[in-house]
């Protein structure tokens, strides 16, 4: 389950540092663990039953056009957020336009109805609103967030920026320009090159997966008011999507208020891509890219994981917990607590709706870059060995215990909801989501380590300075290396001032 609220979303998704997604989870056990500590340790309490969840139901109903809506009520704050996903993200870039649906998202923002750019944005705001578009692997779309007294005005707003969008060119030219920079600047990002060359090696240059969602500079050159254009009007209809309501708003008063304003829309044939298969890693090799005099080196081990449909999902995340998941975790705990190389180190499974990649990465100290690997292995290779009753028991209760902290605000509802839809699990799901954890048993564990997890076979990304750190891993002998420039991971820099 995706667990981060969709308005922190980009449409720069699969460049951003992984560092970013790990330090998060770890800060937050982090403070959980420092608050713990400053409590009176003389008498540790048992932990009891993890508490029982109950959600409000999950109702549904359909637009006059198919457009398909669910709704979580929740009224202790006058609050509601809508938001609306069509199947359209940067896995339908046509080839030699990557980066056309991180375009698109973001220009729908930029002038819609009989607004340009700005005065939407102050009509937004007058509103104490927020609307906002993402864009992600499969999905694309729109969130609004709003005080319930000001639902119909931001309702008329969002509804111009789904259906009205303008794609005005000068507000594309700044908006490339942006793109631009990013790419400009992503040269002096160990993250984002380590993050393009992660993808690039386990998915290659012609699955969708390994080609950037922010696209290079041709194709960003490229790109023309038409082809956005073209891109919304091909995915963005209302039988190749769904819209999701959270809040304190009931079926009654929001389902006349969504015929109003998107029963007119109109269907149109929409034809998804079929992604070709990603071919697993099949031996150990090693890619260093040079980063000259950085302060660190940046660590991304991996292989093609599993999509979310598996039904190993559950067995996964507690396996997952255990090696690289949570703050006490073995990798955390080897190279942060015992040895001090990492101010925090984990592991991930991306679970996409076609199997998305396995991560374990840490950023570490340049000079202990080889002694650090060296754990990774040897963590790899042990959880792949019978977990212990008391490593079993922290790993489910972590999960089961932390679960409910995911349906506090609406927009964490929302996210939960849409998730639901996106991977079109049970309605029950998030009801029995601990139960499915507590179920989870060390041969489970076990059995899915052994099956999804092979030290022998995965691609290791260090980005850092190959002076200093050449000598150490060559030494180790744990697999060929390849030297790599930023140039050749990234390509050349773009010329912000070409036209």
């Amino acid at each position: 389950m995706i667990m981060k609220t969709k308005f922190l979303r980009k449409f720069n998704m699969n460049i951003i540092s992984f560092r970013n997604i790990l330090l998060a989870i770890l800060s937050i056990a982090l403070f959980i663990s420092t608050q713990a500590q400053q409590k009176d340790s003389v008498v540790v309490p048992k932990l009891g039953p993890p508490p029982s969840m109950k959600l409000p139901q999950i109702q549904r109903f359909t637009l006059s056009n198919g457009l398909q809506v669910s709704l979580m009520e929740k009224h202790d704050v006058p609050l509601v957020q809508v938001e609306l996903v069509v199947w359209g993200g940067s896995v339908n870039d046509p080839e030699n336009k990557s980066g056309l649906a991180g375009l698109t998202a973001a220009m729908l923002e930029e002038g819609a109805g009989d607004r340009n750019a700005l005065e939407l944005a102050d009509a937004i705001d007058f509103l104490g609103a927020n609307i906002s578009p993402f864009v992600g692997h499969h999905t694309a779309g729109v969130i609004m967030h709003t005080p319930l007294s000001k639902l119909d005005p931001a309702l008329s707003l969002f509804a111009d920026i789904v259906l009205r969008p303008t794609f005005p060119s000068d507000e594309l030219e700044r908006n490339r320009k942006e793109r631009l920079t990013e790419l400009m600047q992503s040269h002096d990002d160990p993250g984002a090159i380590a993050s393009v060359i992660f993808d690039r090696t386990l998915y290659g240059t012609h699955h969708p997966y390994g080609i950037p969602g922010m696209g290079n500079e041709q194709s960003l050159r490229s790109m023309t008011a038409d082809d956005l254009k073209n891109f919304y009007r091909t995915y963005f209809h209302p039988n190749n999507g769904f819209i999701v309501v959270t809040g304190d708003v009931t079926l009654k008063e929001i389902q006349p208020r969504l015929e109003a304003l998107f029963g007119n829309w109109k269907k149109q044939d929409v034809e998804l891509p079929k992604l070709p298969a990603a071919q697993q890693i099949q031996e150990r090799k090693i890619y260093v890219v040079d980063k000259p005099e950085a302060a660190q080196s940046i660590i991304r081990i991996g292989r093609i994981g599993v999509s979310r449909s598996t039904d190993d999902y559950f067995p996964l995340l507690v396996m997952n917990t255990i090696l690289g998941g949570s703050f006490t975790s073995r990798l955390n705990h080897n190279l942060r607590e015992v040895h001090g190389y990492a101010y925090g180190a984990g592991s991930i499974f991306d679970f996409r709706p076609t199997p998305g990649p396995f991560i374990a990465a840490a950023d570490v100290q340049t000079n202990v870059t080889d002694k650090a690997l060296s754990e990774f292995i040897k963590e790899l290779e042990g959880i792949v060995q019978p977990v212990s009753d008391d490593e079993l028991t922290r790993a489910k209760n972590y999960l089961a215990l932390q679960y409910p902290q995911n349906f506090q605000s609406v927009a964490q509802l929302d996210a939960q909801l849409s998730d639901l839809n996106v991977f079109g699990l049970p309605d029950d799901y998030f009801n029995t989501y601990v139960q499915k954890i507590l179920a989870v048993t060390k041969d489970d564990v076990q059995r899915v380590a052994k099956k999804y997890i092979d030290p022998e076979k995965v691609a290791i990304i260090i980005v850092g300075d190959r002076k200093q750190i050449e000598s150490g891993i060559t030494a180790l002998n744990l697999a060929p290396v390849q030297f790599l420039t930023i140039d050749e991971v990234l390509g050349l820099a773009p010329d912000i001032e070409k036209k």
